[in-house]
C-alpha cells in the first residue's frame, strides 16, 4: 500500500484540484440551462398551439389534455429536480453508490495510477429510478385528463387506446423495476438480454389484440419481385421484441462519462417528439395522427423528467443514473415506436448507438480481448480525458480476430502502439474512445458535449433520410 505522501487523494493538494473542478460546475451547466429554456418555451408554445389544429377522429388531441400534459410534465421536472438531492444520502446509506474514477478526488499513487480498492467521494447510483417513478406518476395522473372528453359519452369510449396506455406504462414500469434489480444484483449480460424481451410481452399482446399491422413496404427496385408490401407475420413481432432489447442495451453500452446516458436520451426523445409533431401536421389519416399524438404525450413528460436527471448527472456528476435509467429510457422509446407505428424511423435516431455497437462487436464477441471497463481514463497531469486501451498479442488472436485487427489498423480506425515483445496496445472499441482518437484528449464536460453534438448531427441526418432520401426508394413517404 503506498504511503500517504505518495497518495493523491484526500490530501490538501487534491482538495485544491477538486475545488477547481467544482468551480467549473456552474459554467458547465450554463449550456444545459439555455437549451432547456429554449426547449421548454418551444414545447409550451407549439404543443398546445397544434392541439387546435382541426383533425377528425382523434381521442386525446384537444387543448385541455395537451395543456394538462405540459403542466404535469413541468411539475414532474420540478419534482425530479427537488427529490434527487434529498435521496442522495439515502442511496449512499443503502450502499447504492460508486466512485467517479475520472475525477482528481479519486485516490492515485505518485504515477497517477488509481489505487485499489478505489477511494474517493461517494456518488449515489441508480438515481434513474427516481426520474422513472416520477414519469410514471405524471402519466398516471394524466390518463383521466387524456380521456376526459368521453365521460359524457361512455358508448364512444376508446377502450383500445386506454389499453395501449396501460400496457405501455406496464412495460415501462417493469423495466424500471428490472433495471433497479440490475443495479442492486449486478445481473449477467444474458439476463440483460432476456429481461427486456419479457417486459415487452404485454405490449406485443396489446399490439396483436388491437390488430397491429405486420407488413412492411417494399422499395421500388424490389417491387417487381415482391410486390408493394410484404407481410412478415410473426417475424415482425420478433423484430419488435428485439427492438426493445436493442434500445435498452444500446444506451447502456454508450456510457462512461458524466451526462452521456441521460444526454443522449434527451436528444433521441427530442427527435421523436419533433418527428411526431411534424407527422401530425403532415398526415391526413386520423389513425396515423392518433399514433403520433400517443408519442407526443409520452415524450413530453419523459423529456421533462430526464432533463432534471441530466442536470444532476452533468459534469461534475452529483449522481449516477445507473442501468435503471438506461432500461427505462430504452423501453420508453421502444413503447412509443411500437404503438406509434414508427419502429423503423426510431432506428434512424439510434445511428450513433448502432455505430457504437458495430464498432464494439469485436470486443463484445471476444474476437479481441475486452476488459471489464472500457470507459476512457483521466490523465491527472493535464486533467483531461484520454482513451483507454487493451493489450494483447495479435498472433494469439483467433483467425477472425486477426483479420479484424488488421482491417482496423490499416483503415486507421484505432490507435495502435506496438511493443518490441510482439504485444500491442490498442484503444478500446467504443465511440467514446474513437471520438478521443479523432479529436484528441479533452475535459470531461467537453467530451460529453462532443458526443451529444454527434448525436444531434446524426438526428439531422436521420430526418434527411426519412423525409428526403426515402422518396428515391418508395413511391409514398408518409
Amino acid at each position: 500500500m503506498p504511503s500517504k505522501k505518495k497518495t493523491k487523494g484526500g490530501g490538501k493538494a487534491m482538495e485544491k484540484k477538486d475545488h477547481g473542478s467544482h468551480a467549473l460546475e456552474q459554467e458547465s451547466r450554463i449550456p444545459l440551462s439555455v437549451v432547456a429554456g429554449v426547449v421548454a418555451a418551444t414545447a409550451v408554445a407549439i404543443v398546445p398551439a397544434l392541439s387546435f389544429t382541426p383533425k377528425k377522429g382523434l381521442t386525446i388531441w384537444s387543448p385541455i389534455p395537451l395543456a394538462t400534459n405540459v403542466v404535469l410534465s413541468g411539475l414532474g421536472c420540478l419534482g425530479t429536480m427537488y427529490v434527487i438531492p434529498h435521496f442522495r444520502e439515502k442511496f449512499i446509506k443503502a450502499r447504492l453508490f460508486g466512485i467517479d474514477l475520472n475525477k482528481m478526488t479519486t485516490a492515485r499513487d505518485e504515477d497517477g495510477v488509481l489505487i485499489r480498492p478505489y477511494q474517493g467521494p461517494k456518488v449515489p447510483e441508480a438515481m434513474g429510478v427516481i426520474s422513472g417513478m416520477i414519469f410514471l406518476i405524471v402519466m398516471f395522473l394524466y390518463i383521466p385528463f387524456a380521456f376526459a372528453g368521453y365521460y359524457n359519452t361512455p358508448k364512444d369510449f376508446p377502450h383500445h387506446k386506454l389499453t395501449e396506455f396501460v400496457a405501455a406504462l406496464l412495460s415501462i414500469a417493469c423495466m424500471c423495476f428490472l433495471g433497479f434489480a440490475d443495479n442492486v444484483l449486478d445481473l449477467r449480460w444474458r439476463h440483460k438480454l432476456l429481461l427486456p424481451t419479457a417486459a415487452t410481452l404485454p405490449l406485443l399482446m396489446v399490439y396483436w389484440v388491437n390488430g397491429g399491422v405486420t407488413y412492411v413496404m417494399v422499395p421500388n427496385f424490389l417491387q417487381p419481385m415482391l410486390g408493394g408490401v410484404v407481410n412478415l407475420g410473426i417475424l415482425y413481432y420478433i423484430y419488435m421484441g428485439m427492438l426493445a432489447v436493442f434500445c435498452t442495451n444500446a444506451i447502456n453500452i454508450l456510457a462512461g462519462v458524466n451526462g452521456l446516458e441521460a444526454g443522449q436520451s434527451l436528444i433521441i426523445g427530442a427527435s421523436i417528439l419533433a418527428n411526431s409533431l411534424l407527422q401530425i401536421t403532415r398526415l391526413e389519416n386520423p389513425a396515423g395522427v392518433d399514433n403520433h399524438v400517443f408519442a407526443v404525450v409520452f415524450m413530453v413528460p419523459f423529456l421533462a423528467t430526464t432533463f432534471a436527471l441530466t442536470y444532476h448527472n452533468w459534469y461534475p456528476s452529483r449522481v449516477f443514473v445507473g442501468d435503471t435509467f438506461c432500461y427505462f429510457a430504452g423501453m420508453t422509446f421502444a413503447v412509443v415506436a411500437i404503438l406509434g407505428h414508427f419502429s423503423k424511423t426510431l432506428l434512424l435516431f439510434f445511428i450513433p448507438q448502432i455505430a457504437n455497437f458495430l464498432y464494439s462487436c469485436p470486443q463484445l464477441f471476444k474476437m479481441i480481448p475486452c476488459p471489464r471497463h472500457r470507459m476512457p481514463s483521466l490523465d491527472p497531469k493535464s486533467g483531461k480525458i484520454d482513451m483507454s486501451y487493451c493489450e494483447f498479442t495479435p498472433d494469439e488472436l483467433p483467425s477472425l480476430g486477426r483479420l479484424i485487427y488488421k482491417i482496423l489498423k490499416v483503415t486507421r480506425m484505432v490507435k495502435v502502439v506496438e511493443h518490441k515483445d510482439g504485444t500491442v496496445k490498442m484503444n478500446n472499441l467504443t465511440l467514446i474512445n474513437w471520438s478521443l482518437y479523432a479529436f484528441g484528449p479533452m475535459r470531461e464536460d467537453w467530451l460529453t458535449i462532443c458526443l451529444l453534438t454527434e448525436q444531434a448531427v446524426c438526428s439531422c441526418v436521420a430526418f434527411l433520410i426519412r423525409y428526403k432520401l426515402a422518396a428515391f426508394f418508395y413511391k409514398v413517404v408518409e
